[in-house]
């Protein structure tokens, strides 16, 4: 691309994933505040996507710095829902009215934050027998969420997971199915998009233009990242988002500068500046530093951009 990728997107990173300890919405105050301080000063960086901090002393401190640095901030459910084993489609009315509670106070948290929008993701796949019902179920929670999210002023997107055992296994996982979910759901409310993700298209078999040009006019939100699916010993087998490049990895340059390609002809990418972010994650078994992987993600960005 000749122009600047900064003309084109709010350049993220999702610092949850970047930083492993904050997934829970434990990680001690000073630690937390000193990734964010360093998340802060990346004068690269609009945008950081965070999830829950229980604690409440910590994120107003949190608040007031993220504020300081003029930095956007969205959040994410994704962790309150996985590391709960939650789902707001499950066939267990009281799980999924549990789930549903569960985000509700992410949206809370999100609004406190100043956030602009939250992600969610549909919950496990019951299997072929279940998937109609639990489509509906879906639908139903979902434009229950979206209407306390318009509440606050907040977009809600769906975060697109494979659908396969060895992963996070969700109810909507391949393109064609999360659209025509994303179009029940926008029958009832207008502030619901998806989300698409580069590190999980190789884990559903699909590719960047079937993916991209397949979501057009529901994409609000996307990441890129990286995975592994060959090799089960590997450290980042699944979908763990190593860095770009990593021995067994799907993505890389190439692959990062077709979905960018795809994302600009599509329209996703351009004048009004929506959000893409890094989601990738240190492998703890290579110790990893998550500020090199960061640095090292940017430089990949800016071989792609210019590759696109």
């Amino acid at each position: 691309m000749r122009d600047a990728f900064a003309s084109y997107a709010k350049l993220g990173v999702v610092h949850f994933m970047l930083y492993q300890g904050a997934l829970k919405g434990e990680l001690a105050a000073e630690p937390l505040l000193a990734s964010f301080e360093h998340l802060a000063g990346d004068t690269d960086l609009d945008v950081l996507e965070i999830t829950w901090i229980k604690d409440a002393a910590t994120r107003a401190r949190a608040k007031d710095l993220l504020k300081q640095a003029r930095l956007t901030l969205a959040f994410g459910c994704q962790p309150i829902l996985l590391s709960q084993k939650l789902s707001i489609n499950s066939t267990d009315e009281a799980l999924t009215r549990k789930s549903i509670d569960e985000v509700k106070k992410g949206i809370a948290e999100a609004a406190e934050m100043g956030a602009v929008g939250i992600g969610i993701l549909a919950g496990p796949d019951e299997g072929p027998a279940k998937r109609a019902a639990q489509l509906d179920i879906f639908v139903k929670s979902t434009v229950e969420i979206c209407r306390e999210a318009k509440k606050h002023g907040l977009n809600v997107a769906m975060e697109q997971f494979d659908r396969q055992p060895y992963a996070k296994n969700s109810l909507l996982g391949p393109v064609e199915e999360c659209v025509a979910a994303a179009r029940r759901v926008r029958c009832e409310v207008e502030n619901f998009g998806l989300m698409l993700d580069l590190s999980h298209l190789p884990l559903l078999g699909e590719n960047s233009q079937h993916s991209v040009h397949g979501a057009r006019g529901f994409l609000t939100h996307a990441h890129m990242g990286n995975c592994v699916m060959k090799d089960p010993k590997h450290p980042a087998y699944g979908d763990e988002h190593p860095r770009f490049g990593c021995e067994g990895g799907e993505n890389d340059v190439a692959e990062l500068a077709e979905y960018l390609r795809a994302l600009v002809f599509t329209g996703y990418l351009g004048a009004k500046r929506p959000i893409l972010s890094f989601e990738v994650k240190p492998m703890a078994a290579h110790k990893e530093d998550p500020r090199w992987i960061l640095a090292h993600s940017k430089r990949t960005l800016a071989a792609a951009w210019a590759l696109a």
